[in-house]
This record gives structure tokens, C-alpha cells and sequence, in this order.
């Protein structure tokens, strides 16, 4: 069953849980694998931004730096003159909280400054250790990431040994590092970050999967859309392939899906959902009645005792004899 959790953050807090949370990808970038170039025009991103609302968006994500693999770093200021202007201009346009996907502290300041409510961290708090400190300053949600190495390493690494297992000893560490910058739990998401690192075919094993990191009693996200272990001859194959990976993400327990395609996403979470709540709603039949049929059968108490008829205790007239009267 999928547990309930209250994600606190400066001024609202999201319920987890009783439906599927869709966060809308918006790259303010030249070169993301998916969007590169489309919005780097803080116009254009403002228009993309309610655009992605009213398809039915829950968080707006806005990335200033590409993770695709073999992408190089940016400077800090280089970052933030992408996104400083699109966070001006959305700055209470949105109903919805807007998340910022950078592992910098500097970017995360100026960030949560100019209205953004979450910090998106891909790196799992590993490449800029104040970076916790920020999210504690300003109340912030944070999303802790497992990455291995960084984007330009990651087609030299091996395949993981023992993957879930290394992706959890790795998401302990990174929360460990969150909570000792003043991080609460109520503030965090932890995701196992789909080809951060991973080799193609151990994607899919993540998903299978998912459902081990319910044991960090944490709220998990995910963002399996467009990403290269799903990639098809065709947009549009690609894009049917992303909504199989995200129906399966969510009956594996995922609360959070990362996509950019917000329309035709939030219907495969509506649809994947009520087919999730209907297998809960079986479960939890079959576990009332094994727990009926478990209990001892009670037999009903005879006040008589088997001593003697029941029609034998009811008295006769003629035994109890005429009425007394007085005078």
C-alpha cells in the first residue's frame, strides 16, 4: 500500500501518496538531451512554465545546467544567468511551487531567493556539502539524488555490483550529509537516479525494484522520461515507452514522476493509480477476512447449562395457584 507522507516546505505542504505527483521538466538549457535550446529565451520559458500548470503540472523543475552523459560543467554565474531571469518573471505567476535542479549552494540561494521552493540536487549532496545548509535557511524542500562519478566519467564506469543495495548505502550516506546541514525528513524526497551512472539495462532493474527504498520511510521520485535506456527509432515510440516506464515506476511505489510530456503523463498516472488503489483495495479485503477466518469461533453460552429442557423452567399456571387476596 502506498504510505501517506506530508512534504514540508516554506509555505505549503504537498500530501504524497493518495495520487501520483507529476513534475514538469522545463530545461533552460542549449544542450539537455530531450529540450536543449527550445527554452533558453526566459519569454519562452515563462509561456512553457503555465503552459506545463494547466496541462497539470504539480512542481515546475527548471534546470540551468544539462546532466545528459558526456555534458561539461558550468560556472556558477553562468548557471545563474540562465535562471535568475526565468524565476523573475515567474515569480507569483504559478499556483504551483517551482523545484530547482542544480548541486550548487550559490545557485540554490539565489534560487530559493527569487521564489523557488525546492532544491533538486542531482549529485546526492556530494559536490557541494553547504549546499544543505541553504535548503535549512530558506525551509526548503529538497530532492537527494544517487549519482555515481559525474556525467563526463560516466560511460568509463563499470555496471554496479549489487545495485539496489549500492544505491541504498549510497542514498543513507547522502541523507546523512542533508541532515547534518539541518535538513529535517519532513523536507526531503530521495529518487535512485535513472542513468546517473547506471548502465542501460540496470534502469529497468531500478524500477522493478523500486519498492526496496520504502525502507527509508521517505517519499520517493523519479524521472525515467526521455532517458536514453528508453530511447526508440521515434519521438513518438520513445514517448509510449516513457509512459510504460512511468506506469511501472508508480506501481513500483514511486510518488513523484519527472516527466516532459506533463498531458499525456498525467493521464498514465490517473490510470496507473486507480488500477493501484483497486489492487489496495483487494489487499486489504483479503487481509480482513484472513484475519475474520484467524479468529477462535465463539459458540453461543446456554444459560440452561444442559441441565435440564429450557421448557421445563417456564412455570405452569396451575403451579403457580390463584392470586391472593387480602380482607
Amino acid at each position: 500500500m502506498q504510505k501517506r507522507y506530508q512534504w514540508k516546505l516554506k509555505n505549503r505542504e504537498l500530501n504524497l501518496g493518495e495520487r501520483t505527483f507529476i513534475m514538469g521538466v522545463l530545461n533552460v538549457t542549449p544542450d539537455s538531451f530531450s529540450d536543449g535550446g527550445l527554452y533558453t529565451d526566459p519569454d519562452k520559458a515563462f509561456v512553457r512554465a503555465l503552459e506545463l500548470e494547466e496541462q497539470g503540472a504539480d512542481i515546475i523543475d527548471i534546470g540551468a545546467e544539462s546532466t545528459k552523459p558526456g555534458s561539461q560543467r558550468i560556472s556558477e554565474g553562468e548557471e545563474l544567468r540562465r535562471l535568475i531571469p526565468v524565476l523573475k518573471k515567474l515569480k507569483d505567476k504559478l499556483t504551483i511551487p517551482i523545484s530547482v535542479d542544480t548541486y550548487k549552494s550559490g545557485v540554490a540561494d539565489k534560487a530559493l531567493e527569487h521564489g523557488a521552493e525546492i532544491i533538486n540536487d542531482p549529485s546526492g549532496v556530494l559536490l557541494d556539502l553547504h549546499l544543505p545548509k541553504i535548503v535549512t535557511k530558506w525551509d526548503a524542500g529538497l530532492i537527494v539524488n544517487h549519482m555515481r562519478g559525474n556525467p563526463e566519467t560516466w560511460a568509463k564506469l563499470p555496471p554496479v555490483k549489487d545495485l539496489m543495495h549500492t544505491i541504498a548505502i549510497d542514498l543513507d550516506a547522502a541523507l546523512n550529509r542533508a541532515r547534518l546541514g539541518g535538513v529535517t525528513k519532513q523536507q526531503i524526497v530521495i529518487d535512485p537516479g535513472l542513468g546517473f551512472g547506471k548502465r542501460r539495462e540496470q534502469n529497468s532493474e531500478i524500477i522493478a525494484y523500486l519498492g526496496q527504498l520504502r525502507s527509508f520511510d521517505l517519499p520517493i521520485g523519479i524521472g525515467p522520461s526521455r532517458k536514453l535506456f528508453l530511447k526508440k527509432d521515434g519521438d513518438l515510440e520513445t514517448e509510449f515507452a516513457t509512459a510504460a516506464a512511468v506506469a511501472a515506476s508508480i506501481l513500483s511505489g514511486a510518488h513523484i514522476v519527472r516527466v516532459h510530456d506533463v498531458k499525456a503523463m498525467k493521464a498514465v498516472a490517473e490510470v496507473t493509480d486507480t488500477i493501484q488503489q483497486a489492487r489496495e483495495q483487494a489487499e486489504e479485503k483479503e487481509r480482513m477476512a484472513a484475519e475474520a477466518a484467524a479468529r477462535p469461533k465463539v459458540r453461543p453460552v446456554d444459560v440452561n447449562d444442559g441441565r435440564e429442557p429450557m421448557k421445563r423452567l417456564r412455570p405452569r399456571l396451575k403451579d403457580v395457584g390463584p392470586a391472593r387476596q387480602d380482607g
